[in-house]
């Protein structure tokens, strides 16, 4: 048995997700339900289903869509959270890092997704990550330049660097 804990808000709407739920249920061949004091318990016969389950269910509680989400479903796809309250003691320092990652009408957040391939969410006081962990590593990359306050243009060069080193890598690997 798993269980996990989402913010209220996005409880809410993954109650309206039924579908969503039984679809979850399905391929990771378990049971979710959830208690009045907004609690999420998944059971089953297999181990790895619930756990998969729940990395699908606490994504989506980080603010992924759901389409998003399941893709931890699949074996290659990874899940990675940094708590940007642990980094930044203030609420106005964490809100500035959050509109840096996200950029002028989302165009920062979409850059690095289109570039590495990686979903990401901000959220709360967390930017999260979805992907192969290439992707990851990618995207992270420029994130973490842009919290340790360096240029968006130094956190693109950054990013695409690594880019084109794991594309490199993974071409010379096929031969």
């Amino acid at each position: 048995m798993q269980q996990v804990q989402i913010t209220a808000e996005r409880l809410k709407a993954l109650k309206k997700e039924n579908s969503q739920i039984a679809l979850i249920e399905r391929i990771c061949r378990c049971r979710i339900s959830i208690d009045q004091d907004g609690l999420i318990t998944i059971s089953g016969e297999d181990g790895f289903g619930e756990f998969v389950a729940k990395n699908v269910l606490f994504a989506y509680g980080r603010g992924f869509e759901m389409k998003h989400a399941e893709l931890l479903e699949k074996d290659d796809y990874y899940f990675l959270s940094v708590d940007l309250g642990q980094i930044f003691g203030s609420e106005k320092r964490i809100k500035q890092m959050k509109a840096r990652i996200i950029g002028e009408n989302g165009r920062t957040k979409t850059y690095i997704e289109g570039v590495s391939g990686a979903k990401l969410s901000v959220y709360g006081d967390t930017v999260s990550f979805i992907g192969s962990q290439l992707q990851i590593e990618e995207a992270k990359t420029a994130v973490d330049t842009l919290l340790d306050g360096g240029a968006h243009k130094t956190a693109y060069l950054k990013m695409e660097a690594a880019h084109r080193k794991n594309k490199a890598r993974i071409h010379n690997a096929a031969f």
